[in-house]
């Protein structure tokens, strides 16, 4: 299995915090997200190479992190050759890129590098190979506002993915995708396929409601933490409380 991280993004909604530094380098009860993400991967024992894709202004902090840590699983790190929020190639862009440069024949497993959760990293990933469907791992916000501000899934009685909505007006289910992704080996063709479409190519949710209409999606819920790192505020709530729960 290979992990992917996608840490390509500028977060203009963390300025100042992040004109100097990448988001994922950012620090959560006394350790970077990076940190605690590629720390899940070591859990996964398949797992023997990471892709974190960047881009050019982070491209030397992320190599100079990367040379400080050391995993059992080889890390890449890979330029994806922008330089500002305007030319940014979006995630989709960026899995497209990563996936043209390494051609991966294995299972990949897909986290936003933005993302911090609690649950048992295996446990998603056995949901996902007992489907053999891609999948994602969704958490319930539980409240109807909230589930604006993200991609909403709505789910059958077997887990499949019947609904994808981003960021709706009126939210059909508070299922939020957390930007946590499985994509089986024999899936990587269809991700090859939705690139050669007129669909968007930037947020990762536009990839799961085509998926989920054309081959199927499964969603794995799960009911432990998880923070969306997205601004000042959300950044404040997961470092206190991240540093309450000693962990």
């Amino acid at each position: 299995m290979k992990g992917l991280v996608l840490a390509a993004g500028y977060g203009t909604r963390l300025y100042p915090l992040t004109l100097d530094r990448p988001k994922p380098l950012l620090f959560v009860g006394g350790r970077s997200i990076l940190s605690r993400l590629l720390e899940k991967l070591e859990g996964v024992e398949s797992c023997d190479e990471v892709y974190i894709v960047t881009n050019a202004k982070f491209t030397d902090l992320i190599v100079k992190w990367s040379e400080e840590h050391k995993y059992r699983f080889a890390v890449d790190v890979i330029n994806d050759m922008t330089t500002s929020n305007d030319d940014r190639l979006g995630a989709i862009g960026d899995m497209d890129l990563v996936f043209n440069k390494k051609h991966p024949k294995d299972d990949i497993l897909i986290i936003a590098g933005d993302n911090l959760f609690e649950f048992d990293i295996m446990n998603f990933i056995s949901f996902a190979r007992e489907r053999k469907h891609f999948s994602i791992a969704l958490f319930d916000v539980k409240d109807i506002e909230f589930a604006r501000k993200y991609g909403i899934v709505s789910l059958d009685n077997n887990g499949k993915v019947v609904g994808f909505q981003e960021k709706p007006a009126q939210p059909e289910s508070t299922l939020a995708s957390t930007g946590i992704y499985y994509l089986p080996d024999d899936k990587i063709s269809a991700f090859a396929e939705y690139i050669k479409t007129e669909n968007p190519k930037d947020a990762p949710g536009n990839f799961v409601k085509w998926m989920s209409e054309t081959y199927g999606v499964y969603g794995y819920v799960f009911t432990e933490g998880w923070y969306d790192i997205g601004d000042k505020i959300s950044l404040k709530k997961a470092d206190m409380e991240y540093r309450e729960k000693g962990i």
